[in-house]
């Protein structure tokens, strides 16, 4: 690491990823049409998801390939939501705007409404790394059991229920209700599906029995759903919040530079497959939140070096074991980048 100080470093990062998207855009101009990428992005992969349910349900192509496919469908709506809440795309025009946002919500399920996660997000960004984001900790950054970490990273609901009465006790203005409320009702449905199919296979294991016609034509319905949508949303949600969860620091952050390491490790590639490299990239977007995710996408191999020259860490998976806090003392030297 240089031996500027933090300030400077930051600045030195910042400075570098506009530099080189600015770079990029003058050697690409379509690249400025950040409004129709972003819709054609959103309309090819709406449209591939329903191409990959319409294959299945002509069996065309067995379920676990739909399930696959979808999932990896499903992570770049989110990339999509990430940069409509940081308003990169049609903020002039409300009702486009506000249309891609019910969509890429529509496309995960199992989520709250992108309208409140925008104000959770938000904060994020102002208090990444201390008791006060919401938003990581409803993922499972700063526990440090691997069985509760391992329950809140597979079942966003649960792990809420699970960690209220602490976020009650730690985080100021916590609601549960607030947070419960803001997935209805989509979210709502996602999870009466998921738990009622367990229940009913659960049960039918235990003392197997016969459903009318009509509750046939209903199991028949969930279990379409959750091969298309259902399970490639809880494999894109515990990739997406595996990596998240393990990337971002809890306690003993200061300043940018100790929010986030980047994660390049070959152990985690599977995980990076369904949420579209987020743990390559992430951390980009910590210096500069407004830019749209292909660009980092595009710059980060040159950014990486300057980002490990400046004091970000690379594959500090060792801070798992100690609940995600960012070391006390400096490492003698990191992993690769």
């Amino acid at each position: 690491m240089s031996k500027l100080t933090a300030k400077q470093n930051i600045k030195a990062i910042a400075t570098a990823i506009k530099a080189e998207e600015q770079s990029l855009r003058a050697r690409y101009p379509i690249l400025n049409q950040q409004n129709k990428i972003a819709m054609v992005i959103l309309l090819v992969s709406l449209c591939s998801l329903f191409g990959v349910a319409t294959l299945y349900y002509l069996a065309v192509i067995p379920s676990w390939l739909c399930i696959i496919l979808a999932a990896f469908i499903t992570s770049i709506s989110h990339e999509l939501e990430h940069d409509l809440i940081h308003k990169q795309y049609f903020s002039n025009r409300p009702f486009i705007h506000n249309f891609m946002m019910l969509t890429v919500w529509l496309m995960r399920p199992n989520t709250v409404n992108p309208w409140y996660r925008r104000k959770i997000h938000l904060h994020h960004h102002k208090v990444s790394g201390t008791s006060q984001d919401l938003e990581e900790r409803l993922v499972g950054n700063g526990i440090k059991s691997p069985l509760l970490r391992a329950l809140v990273i597979t079942d966003g609901l649960l792990g809420l229920l699970i960690n209220t009465k602490r976020f009650n006790k730690e985080i100021s203005g916590f609601k549960f209700f607030r947070v419960f409320n803001a997935g209805f009702p989509i979210a709502t449905a996602y999870f009466a599906i998921l738990y009622g199919v367990i229940a009913y296979y659960a049960v039918q294991f235990v003392q197997p029995f016969t459903l009318p016609p009509w509750g046939a034509e209903l199991l028949a319905m969930a279990d379409f759903l959750m091969v298309v949508l259902i399970v490639p949303n809880i494999i894109r949600s515990t990739s997406l919040n595996l990596v998240t969860s393990s990337m971002h620091y809890y306690g003993g952050v200061n300043n940018l530079l100790e929010q986030t390491h980047v994660i390049t490790s070959r152990w985690f590639l599977p995980f990076q497959l369904f949420c579209f490299d987020f743990g390559r990239t992430h951390t980009i977007h910590h210096f500069v939140p407004n830019q749209p995710f292909y660009i980092r996408q595009l710059i980060s191999k040159k950014i990486h070096p300057i980002m490990a020259q400046h004091g970000v860490r690379f594959n500090d998976l060792q801070s798992l074991k100690h609940a995600n806090h960012y070391p006390v003392k400096e490492l003698s030297s990191q992993q690769g980048v």
